[in-house]
């Protein structure tokens, strides 16, 4: 069996992506496989980075999701500050 290749160096670690950058490299991914003209290696590999870029973007918005929960709102409905949310 052959090694996979390497990944280009201008391949950002999906750990630092910001969740933009995640979706737009996501939409990278699925485009290249709906196309079908990589090889199977480098499908595997897409496959992979994908599922990788999708797990980070649903973290970022649950993220997200929790600080919005998290504010505080009075009887006007302005917010008035933040509830503790935990693990943040």
């Amino acid at each position: 069996m052959t090694e996979p290749t390497e990944k280009p160096s201008t391949e950002k670690p999906v750990a630092e992506m910001s969740f933009e950058e995640a979706m737009k490299a996501l939409e990278g991914v699925v485009d290249q496989l709906e196309r079908g003209d990589v090889e199977l290696e480098q499908s595997i590999a897409l496959y992979e980075r994908g599922a990788a870029l999708k797990a980070h973007c649903d973290a970022k918005l649950k993220a997200a999701e929790e600080k919005v929960d998290a504010i505080t709102l009075d009887a006007d409905g302005k917010p008035t500050g933040t509830t503790p949310v935990e693990g943040l």
